[in-house]
């Protein structure tokens, strides 16, 4: 009898697509142009390394958004739900740190300044992710629909009230600077010269905090069994309704805190005025299915596709385009949805169904006497 290993066997289709990603991405790099594919290569997979102790710290900075969108979006994957509202929870927990740090800071001490804002950013993703629940549960609205409808109104009222509210910079065409900023916990001391700071601490608590909630807690069970099936979940005395509700409104918050943390981060960043979404709200679908959802292969997902990126700016500088980079790591990331496929294909092979269950019995087999 074979031992099983299922958390390896769940993780391999993750890794089988990474390598196809990867190996897509070196050919590009080859025939686009093969005078310093030679050089460009190495310097791609050593991406951060290149910049020593600082580019690692950077490597942290990078992915910290990631990891918030991708635990959103794993999280309502998770309990049955598709999130695909991120971005605009992201930006509009941006733009309540923003707006709030401009009205009080100067009143109001950073060590309470800070975490204040990291709530209301909270707060804010939370309540559009419990207008998609509150739709789903009581009307049936599809939550993809309702979330794209909200990004593109988040987007406009957004832009509209930077310069009602007097929060805008004519000249730079963004939001004003804001002084208030995470701190930094040691990194600055650990990666010298590196915009890495708190954030990221505060995102690997977020993974502890959905891990022992989805795992260890009877209000996930809850939630996972009305994502699984929502009318048994009601028949064994669950409120799916309110469960639905939570779940968005959990995944809302997770990606509204992103935004707060991004701009937080005092690397200066700002929100432009512009009719565009932020792309970490997408990119966090693809983290989150290469994570499988779980709170921890989210975490491993969202460094990995940070590293990526860095090494995309690493080879700019050899004459690669950054549009090139782009299609290398979109790429990778459209790979990344296969690792379902391959999930799939895989339990097939091994006999079991497609929710990782029990073996299928031979059909030559005699059924035991009940």
């Amino acid at each position: 009898m074979k031992t099983k290993r299922p958390g390896l066997q769940k993780a391999l289709p993750s890794f089988i697509a990474i390598l196809i990603g990867l190996a897509v991405g070196i050919g590009i790099i080859i025939f686009t142009n093969p005078s310093v594919a030679g050089e460009a290569i190495p310097d791609f997979f050593r991406g951060p390394f290149l910049n020593g102790m600082a580019g690692v710290g950077n490597l942290f900075y990078y992915a910290t958004p990631l990891l918030m969108t991708g635990l959103a979006v794993g999280f309502a994957f998770q309990t049955g739900l598709f999130n695909i509202g991120a971005s605009g929870q992201f930006l509009l927990g941006g733009f309540m740190v923003i707006l709030l740090c401009n009205r009080l800071e100067r009143y109001v001490p950073a060590f309470v300044m800070w975490p204040m804002a990291l709530f209301i950013s909270a707060l804010a993703g939370a309540f559009l992710g419990a207008i998609v629940g509150l739709l789903k549960a009581y009307r049936n609205v599809n939550e993809v629909i309702t979330c794209i409808m909200l990004n593109y109104t988040t987007m406009y009222l957004v832009n509209d009230l930077i310069k009602r509210l007097n929060i805008y910079n004519l000249f730079r065409n963004t939001t004003v600077a804001i002084n208030t900023a995470v701190p930094r916990f040691g990194f600055d001391v650990l990666f010298p010269g590196t915009f890495a700071g708190g954030g990221f601490l505060i995102g690997v608590a977020m993974v502890i905090l959905l891990h022992l909630i989805l795992k260890k807690t009877t209000f996930g069970f809850e939630m996972q069994a009305v994502g699984l099936n929502r009318h048994a979940a009601k028949y064994a005395g669950i409120n799916e309704n309110a469960s639905i509700i939570k779940s968005m409104a959990i995944s809302g918050a997770m990606a509204g805190l992103g935004g707060g943390l991004f701009y937080l981060s005092g690397a200066g960043t700002a929100i432009a005025v512009a009719d565009v979404l932020p792309q970490q709200g997408f990119d966090g679908i693809a983290v989150a299915l290469l994570g499988l959802s779980e709170p921890i292969g989210i975490l491993f997902s969202a460094l990995f596709f940070s590293y990526l990126n860095m090494g995309g700016q690493a080879i700019q500088t050899l004459g690669y385009a950054p549009e090139l980079i782009t299609i290398i790591i979109s790429f990778i990331l459209y790979v990344s949805a296969l690792s379902i496929l391959f999930r799939r294909l895989l339990s097939r092979r091994s006999g079991e169904d497609n929710d990782g269950g029990k073996p299928e019995q031979p059909v030559h087999k005699k059924e035991e006497s009940k």
